[in-house]
């Protein structure tokens, strides 16, 4: 591929200024994980059906399989990586997954993780029945669904009451 088939890339991922040259056509996935080597951002179904490649641009949930990479320019992209306290400390809804056993293989923990901090961002905690719905695009093979609600729910308490 000539230059000529590429776009300049600049944006934000987890604080740091990101500089680059891709292709048109990559996903913002392939070029976290292949080119940034954060790998923490799965690749599931490359479909946009699973949720496991969920991350933030601009504080939004994306499905990043099927967002060009061209569409962070000029953006702020936060995966999983960049969910860590500054000092390198879990997030509560980090600490909350583990306390509450809500993984078991693990692959769909950093989807849903980022989808679980969007929801509590955009307020749709106000009961399981809501956290359900607003994570239904993440699918967890392994049916901890019960356990990663209650993980969400409990960091939303926790994010509410100034802790």
């Amino acid at each position: 591929m000539t230059d000529d088939a590429t776009a300049e890339l600049s944006c934000t991922v987890n604080g740091q200024e990101v500089r680059l040259r891709v292709d048109p056509r990559e996903s913002l996935l392939d070029v976290l994980r292949e080119r940034l080597v954060l790998t923490g951002t799965k690749k599931g179904c490359d479909q946009g059906h699973c949720g496991a490649c969920t991350v933030h641009v601009d504080g939004r949930r994306v499905v990043s399989c099927l967002t060009p990479a061209v569409q962070a320019a000029g953006r702020e992209v936060t995966t999983i990586e960049g969910v860590a306290g500054p000092d390198g400390g879990l997030h509560p809804l980090q600490r909350a997954f583990i306390d509450h056993d809500a993984l078991q293989c693990g692959y769909c923990t950093p989807g849903q993780i980022m989808s679980g901090l969007a929801c509590i961002a955009e307020g749709h905690t106000t009961d399981d029945d809501q956290i359900r719905e607003y994570l239904s695009g993440n699918i967890c093979r392994c049916g901890a669904y019960v356990a990663i609600v209650a993980a969400v729910r409990e960091a939303a308490d926790a994010a509410r009451n100034g802790a």
